[in-house]
């Protein structure tokens, strides 16, 4: 499980503002946002297992967010399928989001396990699912959009029931609207929450800031991108950030 807030074209002088956590086994080594590509320039985290990537960012302003979806969509994982990191990492060598979505829309399901990946630039976002033998592409209108392990926005998931209004809430705000990078403290609470509601899908805890032992919150990133430059702000935490701090990380 992991989550991923997206305020797409709700701020006039940030178009995407994206707010996640990923969630992962403890002990699946990794690296935090480092050089993933240099034609295009790529920047994110490093899966050293699979060598692909869940969230990055690329020289032109597209990022590309990656989240398995639930087992139920798909049945158990295949080991000998293709990284999805790969094909976020694919995603990643386009220069918008609607060429990205061109380019998984003519990829084969059944070459991954199931998942849910965001992408998004200034001008467009979209959804990818992998779901039921088929990879659907959903575009996304102007708005705050939650993904986690199901379709986004859907509420039958403890953690969007939970958390939606108050992702909203904070997109409202005119403090908040007027410059999201000064009040980002605020952002990185609401992924700290522990509010666990049981999902009745699978009987497990269901927060934002997950810890289940050998499983939980790995790591969580705050990317602000700006409208009339290329430039982007980046803060990553290399723990869950309930307990730690974000800093600034590297940008394509």
């Amino acid at each position: 499980m992991c989550t991923l807030a997206i305020y797409f074209r709700v701020f006039g002088d940030y178009p995407v503002v994206v707010a996640a956590n990923r969630d992962e086994y403890l002990d699946r080594a990794a690296l935090p946002p480092t050089t993933l590509g240099e034609r295009p320039r790529i920047v994110g985290g490093k899966d050293l297992r699979a060598q692909g990537t869940w969230l990055g960012i690329n020289e032109h302003g597209l990022v590309a967010g990656l989240l398995n979806r639930r087992l139920a969509d798909s049945g158990p994982n295949d080991a000998n399928l293709r990284s999805r990191g790969l094909l976020c990492l694919d995603a990643l060598q386009h220069a918008s989001a609607d060429d990205a979505a061109r380019y998984l829309a003519r990829q084969r399901a059944r070459d991954y396990n199931a998942f849910n990946l965001l992408l998004a630039s200034r001008e467009a976002a979209f959804v990818a699912y992998n779901r039921g033998g088929e990879i659907e592409i959903v575009k996304l209108t102007p708005g705050m959009h939650l993904l986690t392990n199901a379709d986004v926005n859907d509420f039958e998931c403890p953690r969007i029931s939970r958390s939606y209004g108050r992702f909203a809430e904070l997109g409202q705000r005119e403090d908040f609207a007027r410059d999201p990078v000064a009040r980002r403290a605020e952002l990185a609470e609401l992924l700290a929450d522990h509010s666990t509601q049981l999902d009745a899908r699978t009987g497990r805890p269901n927060s934002l800031c997950l810890h289940l032992g050998e499983y939980g919150t790995r790591s969580s990133s705050l990317i602000f991108m700006r409208r009339d430059s290329t430039a982007v702000e980046h803060f990553f935490a290399a723990g869950p950030p309930c307990t730690t701090a974000y800093a600034p990380a590297a940008t394509p």
